[in-house]
């Protein structure tokens, strides 16, 4: 008969309470997490998601925090056994390389705290984006870890910042934030842009074939 073990540790995978968020916030995210998910579909070795806890200290569940979107280089994608929660230690010590928090007048605190933990985690870049403006000038804003302390990242003429990390633009465009490949110039699709882009594809190669097919009964 086995015998439980008295100090086993609960890493709870929720905190209980529905998700307070608006839903420009929900949308946003879901389209940033795709957008990057989508991105590094074929690369084994970077780990994208969001809204997924992220305990950092063994031993003590209250050492935990919740990124809205995070990526990570050198861990797998675990398709066949998907992560419940990220826990630091079990991950090599690999912190997320790029979080992105969606903030609100509500958050900011909350914000200024999460700033100084990721940079104490070695978080290489930390970005926010304030959907609403409700607070936040300018919207955007970001930082790069430099000799283990953050630095902001300078803003272009466009309101834009430039990630190292994956070698995007971030850009406010309207209330979304669009994300955009440095050297093509080419936008990264959200969900629905790429479906509809898919829908299109299939449209065009129904008419071709439908194009082909006359040539030959005219034949």
């Amino acid at each position: 008969m086995s015998i439980p073990l008295q100090n086993e540790i609960h890493y709870p995978e929720s905190d209980g309470r529905p998700m307070g968020e608006t839903e420009l916030h929900a949308q946003v995210l879901e389209d940033l997490r795709f957008a990057l998910a989508r991105r590094y579909a074929g690369v084994p070795d970077i780990y994208v998601w969001g809204n997924l806890f992220f305990y950092y200290r063994e031993g003590d569940p209250k050492a935990c925090v919740c990124p809205d979107v995070f990526l990570v280089k050198g861990v797998g994608k675990r398709t066949d056994n998907r992560r419940r929660t990220y826990k630091l230690w079990e991950e090599g010590g690999l912190a997320p390389s790029l979080v992105i928090e969606l903030t609100s007048e509500s958050t900011r605190d909350e914000d200024v705290e999460k700033k100084k933990l990721y940079e104490r985690l070695g978080v290489e870049e930390y970005l926010l984006f304030d959907p609403l403006g409700e607070y936040l000038r300018p919207r955007l804003q970001g930082f790069r870890l430099e000799d283990g302390r953050y630095q902001p990242l300078i803003q272009r003429v466009d309101g834009s910042l430039e990630s190292r990390t994956t070698g995007l633009i971030l850009k406010p465009e309207g209330r979304q934030l669009r994300l955009v490949d440095r050297e093509t110039g080419e936008p990264l699709l959200t969900a629905a842009e790429a479906d509809e882009a898919r829908l299109a594809a299939e449209e065009k190669l129904r008419a071709l074939e439908e194009e082909v097919k006359r040539l030959r009964e005219r034949r």
